[in-house]
């Protein structure tokens, strides 16, 4: 007789999935804004507790909200900036909140559906295109690129925070952007034209939700300190 063992071994190396479907399941939102795609996916498939997949917009609403498991996640991950949704498409993604669905908005995300205002309610702020200058810098509201962005760590007994100290970032900035006044402060910075914070949390019916605005390009994406918040706020997003 087999070893029972044996048995368990040899279904694992039968079933190539197996590992992958015991992990968090993570649908990654993309569309409406540029960006490195090879080195920010390799932030996912670098991490060995999730098992993710990859949903584009189209370039006329938030198409992404469609799948078909949509609602079969632990966490949505918004690295978007589509300018549109659909009435069908905000009661999808309002679904996720019903159902306990983590919700974590990183870096451009902050300044998708300009026109639904339950949006920022969601994530707890707002980018605000200045209206007739979208994508463009202004003394109020803008952004910078390839800066060292000193990083301070202010709720420093958070999960999503544990094991990460003060640090310093190669990444872009925002200014003039909006913050609810219900959210939870994560990281801070000291850079004198930037906004803060740079990461908060909040609740949304069910569900846990993150914003961190680091993660412009491949140097961000590279620093051990953006991979590990990013690892961690799915995780706490997942209640795992």
């Amino acid at each position: 007789m087999v070893p029972a063992f044996l048995l368990l071994l040899a279904l694992w190396f039968a079933s190539p999935g197996l590992a992958a479907e015991t992990g968090i399941k993570v649908l990654v939102m993309t569309g409406g804004h540029g960006f490195e795609q090879e080195s920010f996916y390799q932030v996912f498939r670098d991490n060995p507790e999730i098992a993710f997949s990859h949903a584009e917009h189209d370039q006329a609403s938030a198409t992404g909200f469609e799948r078909p498991d949509l609602l079969d996640q632990d966490v949505v991950v918004l690295y978007d900036m589509p300018k549109h949704i659909t009435a069908a498409q905000q009661a999808r993604f309002l679904a996720l909140f019903e159902r306990g669905i983590g919700l974590v908005v990183l870096h451009h995300a902050l300044g998708s559906y300009q026109d639904w205002p339950r949006y920022e309610a969601i994530i707890g702020g707002r980018y605000p295109e200045v209206p007739g200058k979208a994508g463009v810098a202004t003394p109020e509201v803008g952004y910078q690129h390839d800066l060292e962005v000193p990083v301070m760590v202010v709720a420093k007994d958070h999960p999503i925070t544990a094991g990460v100290r003060d640090f310093v970032i190669h990444d872009e900035i925002y200014w003039g952007f909006r913050v609810a006044a219900d959210v939870t402060p994560l990281l801070t910075t000291s850079h004198p034209k930037s906004g803060n914070p740079l990461a908060w949390t909040r609740t949304e019916g069910r569900s846990r939700v993150v914003y961190l605005q680091l993660g412009h390009d491949h140097q961000a994406y590279a620093n051990p300190n953006y991979r590990k918040l990013v690892a961690q706020a799915i995780r706490w997003a997942a209640r795992k």
